[in-house]
């Protein structure tokens, strides 16, 4: 399979303007998919964030199981941090977000005040990777549409600040990505979610990799459901192409684009790519 990266000109630009603008914020809200909470976390963010309060947010709740979402609770609450779950298409989590944000900016103003300072709203920024929905939660937690979102990567392009009321002002920064993809089975995960722009990947490699994730993971019976082929006994290369004889007529990328959609879309169910490790 071909490398997978991508790192367009504009994003290296927004990290420059992020690093800058890191300094004068209080709290950090982490945006990731919830399909795959480890994968689309972007390694820096320690590093620039310090020790700066971070709210880690996992959005898409509503596209893994309920059972799932407990299990992500429990590993990350182990490793010492409280992830909160939003859907912020319908606006699910997303009041507990803003309580969370206050509380982390309270201490702020208490320093504000004991130097004499008048208190200010807290200043909160949003990151992530591309198209994890940050944009979305943005808009949900100003109850009106300010920022451009869509399910597709790379957006928004420039930092702006937005004023959520009195207390919460939010910086909603463009998806953030590493200059290298280290890591190609996380690459292969953030292509799968639409997570990184499909400039970096070819379409019917990656839904073949998706077929045998699924056989890996054991959770390939969504796709014998969805298009009655069970692709059990075969490679993720041999079940495009059987379905594209079926179904499609022998049209690979047809069916690559299909199959990479339906689950995007959350056709085939709640289907996760990730579950918390053992260790």
């Amino acid at each position: 399979m071909a490398l997978i990266q991508w790192y367009p000109g504009h994003i290296s630009k927004a990290e420059r303007q992020l690093k800058e603008q890191i300094k004068k914020v209080d709290v950090v809200l982490e945006v990731r998919d919830a399909r795959i909470p480890l994968a689309s976390h972007h390694p820096q963010v320690k590093e620039w964030i310090g020790e700066k309060p971070r709210i880690l947010i996992l959005n898409r709740e509503d596209m893994i199981t309920d059972a799932l979402r407990d299990e992500w609770r429990t590993w990350f609450r182990s490793r010492g941090e409280i992830p909160y779950f939003t859907n912020a298409k319908d606006g699910g989590g997303v009041k507990a977000i803003q309580k969370a944000s206050q509380s982390a900016g309270i201490a702020v103003n208490e320093r504000r005040y004991s130097r004499g300072m008048l208190p200010r709203p807290v200043r909160a920024v949003v990151i992530g990777f591309p198209n994890v929905g940050k944009s979305a939660l943005i808009n949900r937690l100003l109850k009106r549409k300010i920022v451009a979102s869509a399910r597709k990567a790379g957006v928004t392009r420039q930092l702006q600040w937005v004023r959520i009321s009195e207390e919460i002002e939010l910086l909603d920064a463009p998806g953030i990505i590493p200059l290298k993809l280290e890591n190609q089975e996380d690459a292969l995960k953030l292509a799968i979610c639409e997570d990184i722009g499909d400039a970096a990947y070819n379409n019917q490699e990656v839904a073949q990799a998706f077929v045998d994730l699924l056989v890996n993971l054991g959770t390939e019976s969504v796709l014998h459901s969805r298009y009655g082929l069970d692709p059990l006994d075969m490679t993720g290369e041999e079940f495009i192409l059987r379905l594209a004889q079926s179904k499609y007529n022998n049209d690979l990328e047809r069916v690559a684009r299909q199959i990479l959609q339906d689950f995007r879309k959350g056709y085939l169910g709640a289907v996760s790519l990730e579950y918390p490790p053992n260790n």
